[in-house]
């Protein structure tokens, strides 16, 4: 049973869902951006759907379509199993800060549904948290409608993207540098990002002028966070 002061309702899981309805059009745009870049990556549909909805990586299924070629080979499958890991280590920290709520829910439904956390609902379960609210379906609400909005909307941009014989001709193959530079202005917060974002450009094109690949992804990443923690301090 769960704990006396942590709930599981109907109402919660539906209110999480409802919370995350207005941010779904970007959930959208992003699975239809990774259908096509799937698509052009050579991924079959079902290999595609498969990533997609088993993975539920979000910014992570980016990361490893840019390494990712045909065929793989030793190299290649480390470097994107260290700039997965690069990129998702804030998730230590996020599921540490959900402890005190689910720490409360047995373990056999605590750990399947931190499948299921992302950014978005993390961010609405905390809020609510800090609200008073005890009822995790809130939690479990917000994640299961981005699970399967991002699910669903991934095949209209597979079938876009399998469309095109020449990505370049249509500026796809710009899709990804464009989204990750996207994703850093919304980011900046002042002196420390800035910082830290310079040095691990420095670090990753050094390490691509010295080593080449995508080897750079890995320590700009781990340069950054270095950076950013000392900048802390």
């Amino acid at each position: 049973m769960l704990n006396k002061n942590v709930t599981l309702s109907l109402q919660g899981c539906v209110r999480g869902a409802t919370m995350c309805i207005p941010v779904s059009p970007g959930i959208i745009a992003l699975g239809l951006v990774f259908g096509t870049v799937a698509a052009q990556k050579g991924l079959t549909f079902l290999e595609t759907i498969m990533i997609n909805s088993l993975v539920f990586a979000g910014a992570s299924q980016f990361v490893a379509m840019e390494v990712y070629s045909d065929p793989l080979n030793y190299a290649l499958v480390v470097a994107m199993i260290g700039v997965t890991a690069a990129v998702n280590m804030r998730m230590l920290l996020i599921g540490a800060s959900l402890r005190p709520w689910l720490g409360q829910v047995p373990a056999w439904q605590t750990y399947p549904s931190l499948f299921l956390l992302t950014d978005l609902n993390w961010l609405l379960a905390l809020s609510e948290y800090d609200k008073g609210t005890r009822d995790w379906g809130i939690y479990l609400g917000s994640g299961l409608f981005t699970w399967s909005v991002w699910s669903l909307s991934v095949v209209p941009g597979y079938f876009a993207g399998s469309l095109v014989s020449d990505p370049k001709v249509y500026g796809l193959d710009v899709v990804l540098p464009a989204f990750f530079a996207a994703l850093l202005v919304p980011l900046w917060k002042g002196k420390r990002q800035t910082v830290s974002w310079l040095f691990a450009g420095g670090i990753a094109a050094l390490t691509w002028y010295l080593v080449g690949g995508y080897w750079s992804i890995f320590t700009g990443a781990i340069a950054g966070a270095f950076a950013g923690a000392y900048l802390d301090d």
